[in-house]
């Protein structure tokens, strides 16, 4: 079925279904809901081509992700971000245009996007606490959404974790189980996310009269052997900590395998929670759940961040969009009391 026959099944102009189903806010409710009901049942796709020019858009959204070797985005966690963002976009009809750049030729990217109107939008991620991505999108007039937020977060879309709770009540389970001597190994600290991390597990230790401790905080790139390398030094010291707390489910097996290496049991000689994020390649539910985890399923969070961006390219003078997520404390059998 072409627009023509299912506009004249419909009893509509071509023009009327066509900017029904490409979100136009003029379209009565009514009738935007008969023609996607009508558009559904006959298994209706627009055209790509049509549908841009009838739009006047580019029906593409744009990441840019910036390369050095060292960089927390280009890692397996993206991957699953962008499981959940295609979806999204494949069932609104948009392409995925993905330009990984080098750390410095951002600026370059987003400002021949917006020159060019190669994409309608743009997804931010990993968002630094002083992040000039922000003011350079809002001075390019492109819509945007960041997943994270920085800065003044009341002035453009976003959606986060609530990470600071989340560490925080990680800290206070582990307290509660007899831990004082908790080791944080948590990502880059220039990122907003883990500086709020950092920010809960030390509001946690301070309420029960801990000084934090630098020598038990460490940041770096969230890799396997990071996570290896960091717990081996701190398992070797003769006053180790009994407890880890990590940023991410990858480091998380290094840890674990230090502790391993050195003859430790988790649960019973050392601890160890997780920032899991529920990856689809790392099932943490087999016979139950191996680590005990702040649980935030990175995918759900991809398909929603594509959702409000593409409503916000169909209604750009909308109220912004501010979406705090809760992560859910899982307990799995990598945690219990202090020794």
């Amino acid at each position: 079925m072409n627009l023509k026959e299912l506009a004249s099944s419909l009893g509509l102009s071509q023009t009327t279904v066509s900017r029904a189903l490409n979100g136009y806010s003029e379209v009565n409710p009514e009738t935007r809901a008969r023609v996607e009901a009508a558009a559904r049942a006959a298994n209706y796709q627009p055209n790509s081509r049509a549908r841009r020019l009838a739009t006047g858009r580019a029906m593409t959204i744009g990441h840019v992700i910036t390369h050095t070797g060292e960089t927390e985005m280009v890692n397996p966690i993206f991957a699953d971000f962008l499981a959940g963002a295609g979806e999204v976009y494949a069932r609104e009809g948009y392409d995925l245009l993905l330009s990984i750049v080098h750390e410095g030729a951002a600026e370059r990217a987003y400002r021949q996007m917006a020159a060019n109107g190669s994409v309608d939008g743009v997804m931010v991620q990993g968002p630094r606490q002083e992040d000039p991505r922000i003011a350079l999108l809002q001075e390019l007039g492109l819509p945007f959404l960041v997943h994270g937020r920085t800065g003044d977060a009341r002035g453009y879309n976003w959606l986060d974790i609530a990470n600071l709770r989340a560490f925080r009540r990680a800290t206070e389970f582990l307290l509660d189980l007899g831990h004082s001597r908790i080791a944080l190994i948590n990502g880059q600290e220039a990122m907003d996310f883990a500086a709020r991390r950092r920010r809960g597990y030390e509001e946690a230790l301070r309420a029960r009269g801990i000084t934090p401790d630098a020598s038990l905080m460490y940041d770096d790139v969230m890799t396997e052997g990071y996570g290896h390398r960091t717990a081996a030094q701190l398992l070797d010291r003769e006053n180790r900590p009994t407890a880890f707390l990590v940023s991410s489910v990858i480091s998380a097996i290094g840890v674990r395998q230090a502790a391993w290496e050195r003859g430790l049991q988790l649960g019973r000689d050392v601890s160890i929670i997780t920032h899991d994020d529920v990856l689809s390649y790392l099932n943490n539910d087999a016979e139950g759940p191996t680590f005990t985890s702040t649980r935030s399923s990175i995918r759900m969070a991809g398909r929603r961040c594509a959702e409000i961006l593409i409503e916000r390219i169909k209604q750009p003078d909308a109220p912004y969009v501010h979406e705090l997520w809760e992560a859910e404390l899982m307990v799995g059998r990598s945690t219990g009391p202090a020794p």
